[in-house]
């Protein structure tokens, strides 16, 4: 099985204000200190909308969770370790001794002028074994429980940051069709070409929301305590339900 590359990007907000602090020396190179800021118009206060598109009312996302110091390379980390687990691992060739052929010797010993063979089991000939073919192999990587909530938080906070989250109340009662869903998400202009959308449920038992939005292309629908740092950075938008908010704080912030 080929490896599974990442291919993901994290957006940076294009009106980002960057500070630095620059400390030169006479025999020494020059020491740049450099602050990132939030921009004020995606900042951690959100509008609400409703299903209609509407805003109804605004937040103030959890500075815990959509408020940290953004660590590219640890999300990086958390991407790899999702990607490997994934991996199956149970691609498997034949070796010379286990494919099913004939014993017999190919051609005499001396005289042909050939290179001497013993079977027709060999790697060269046509339907031989492979030599140094794959075998079964675990490709899990493992990943502490704090380095797993901390790349999810950075991620978060990036997508924050990119104006790339929609908060959105009311979807609960939606009916379980895939027109009104589609209707949804026009509201909240992000009915793009060929753009991946995630929305964050924050009842495990919603169905009518999981069959109202199964068969819209690029939208994918994952609960609140199953957020990870590989689906968010994979999505161009979120939706997030108004009460996957506190979902997730339970899940990610209060857990021992």
């Amino acid at each position: 099985m080929p490896k599974v590359k990442a291919n993901v990007k994290v957006k940076v907000a294009p009106k980002a204000k960057v500070k630095v602090a620059v400390k030169t020396g006479s025999k020494t190179s020059a020491t740049k200190k450099v602050i990132q800021e939030l921009p004020k118009e995606t900042g951690l206060k959100q509008s609400v909308y409703d299903t209609k598109g509407k805003v109804v009312e605004s937040i103030t996302l959890p500075k815990e969770i959509f408020g940290v110091k953004v660590n590219e390379h640890l999300m990086a980390q958390a991407v790899r370790v999702f990607l490997n687990n994934r991996r199956k691992g149970t691609v498997k060739t034949k070796s010379r001794g286990e494919v099913n052929k004939t014993t017999k010797k190919a051609y005499r010993q001396k005289g042909t002028g050939r290179a001497r063979h013993g079977a027709m089991s060999a790697p060269i000939y046509v339907g031989g074994g492979v030599a140094f073919g794959p075998k079964p192999r675990d490709y899990s990587l493992s990943l502490p429980k704090k380095m797993k909530r901390a790349a999810l938080f950075s991620a978060l906070s990036a997508k924050v940051a990119g104006g790339e989250i929609k908060v959105l109340t009311g979807l609960e009662k939606i009916e379980p069709k895939t027109k009104l869903m589609a209707d949804v998400i026009k509201n909240l202009s992000l009915d793009g070409k060929n753009k991946k959308l995630l929305l964050v449920a924050a009842d495990p038992k919603a169905d009518n929301v999981k069959k109202a939005g199964r068969n819209i292309k690029g939208l994918s629908i994952l609960d609140a305590n199953l957020l990870n740092t590989y689906e968010v950075l994979d999505s161009k938008g979120i939706i997030l339900m108004k009460g996957a908010i506190e979902a997730i704080q339970k899940s990610f912030v209060k857990e021992s």
